[in-house]
C-alpha cells in the first residue's frame, strides 16, 4: 500500500511533466477514486503548491504557469537505489570522474531526511565495490555516443585494435551494447568483415559517428549473440596459486571478482580462468 506522502509526491511529479491531467487521470494513475485525488490536492494547496483546477469538459489540474518546483523528492527507497548505483560505478568498468559521483551523492544527501540521509552515510561508510580492470576502462562519452548511433541507426567508423594489437580501421552498424564479465561490447554488423562481430568499447579508437545509417534486422538478439560467443568460450588457461595469507588480504590485494578463493589448511588457493594470459584482452 502506498503512503499518502508518496502519493502527493507523484501528483506533484506527474503535473510537473505534463500541461494538464484531469482528474480522473490522476486517479488511474495514483490508483485511486477520483475524490480521493480532490484531497490530495487540497492538500497541496493549503501546503502553497499553486495548482489550479477547471471544471466541466477539458478539465483538469495543472501547476500555475512559471511555477517551479523544488529539483528533487527522494523516497528512502529510491535514494538507496540512486546511491548503490552511484557506489557500483566501479562495476561498470567505465572511466567516470569521481568529482561527478562525489557531487551526486552530495546532492542527494541535501534533499533527504536526516533518517534518509543516515542511511546513506551508512551505504558509503561499509561498502567497498572495487573495479576489476580499471586501467582498461573506456571513456563513459564512448559509451554515451554509441548508444546515440544505436538509438539513430547511425554507422560508426573507428580504428580498432585487436588482442594481437593489431590495428584496422572498421565502419561498422551498431545493434547494441553489453556489459559481460568486467568489459563492454558493442554488438555490431562489420562492414570490413561482413559479418556480426563484438568489439571491446576499450579498444576502439578515433570513434566518430556517421551520417549514413543502416536498416537493422529486427530479429536479431543481441543477448543471444552475446552469451553464445562469449558465455559458452572454455578458459583455455587455468591458474592456481597458493598464498599464506588470511583472506581479507588475499581479496584486498587482488580483486578479482570473477575468480575464486578457497581456504586451504596453510593459507588461500587462488583459481582463476582465463582464454588469454595477455592481461585478458582477447575477444
Amino acid at each position: 500500500m502506498y503512503h499518502p506522502t508518496t502519493r502527493l509526491l507523484t501528483i506533484l511529479e506527474v503535473l510537473q511533466s505534463h500541461a494538464q491531467l484531469s482528474g480522473e487521470e490522476l486517479a488511474r494513475r495514483l490508483e485511486v477514486e477520483p475524490r480521493s485525488v480532490r484531497r490530495y490536492i487540497q492538500m497541496l494547496q493549503e501546503m502553497g503548491i499553486p495548482i489550479e483546477g477547471t471544471h466541466g469538459l477539458g478539465g483538469g489540474y495543472r501547476l500555475r504557469p512559471g511555477y517551479t518546483l523544488p529539483p528533487l523528492f527522494f523516497t528512502e527507497e529510491e535514494a538507496t537505489a540512486l546511491v548503490l548505483g552511484l557506489q557500483g560505478t566501479p562495476w561498470m568498468e567505465l572511466s567516470l570522474s569521481s568529482v561527478v559521483v562525489e557531487g551526486t551523492l552530495a546532492k542527494i544527501s541535501r534533499v533527504l531526511p536526516q533518517g534518509g540521509r543516515e542511511l546513506l552515510q551508512t551505504i558509503l561508510s561499509h561498502t567497498i565495490l572495487l573495479s576489476h580492470e580499471p586501467e582498461m576502462r573506456p571513456e563513459a562519452t564512448l559509451l554515451v555516443e554509441v548508444s546515440e548511433a544505436v538509438h539513430n541507426r547511425c554507422c560508426i567508423t573507428m580504428d580498432y585494435c585487436s588482442s594481437h594489437d593489431e590495428v584496422t580501421r572498421r565502419d561498422i552498424e551498431p545493434y547494441g551494447l553489453v556489459g559481460w564479465r568486467g568489459h563492454w561490447y558493442v554488438v555490431a554488423y562489420c562492414c570490413l568483415r561482413q559479418e556480426y562481430r563484438l568489439f571491446r568499447l576499450d579498444r576502439m579508437r578515433n570513434v566518430h559517428r556517421l551520417s549514413r545509417t543502416f536498416v537493422r534486422a529486427e530479429a536479431f538478439d543481441c543477448s543471444a549473440y552475446v552469451i553464445k560467443h562469449l558465455a559458452t568460450n572454455p578458459a583455455l588457461w587455468q591458474i592456481e596459486v597458493e598464498f599464506q595469507a588470511n583472506l581479507f588480504l588475499v581479496q584486498h590485494k587482488i580483486p578479482a571478482p570473477y575468480d575464486q578463493l578457497v581456504v586451504t589448511p596453510t593459507g588461500m588457493l587462488y583459481q582463476s580462468h582465463h582464454n588469454d594470459l595477455a592481461a585478458s584482452r582477447a575477444t
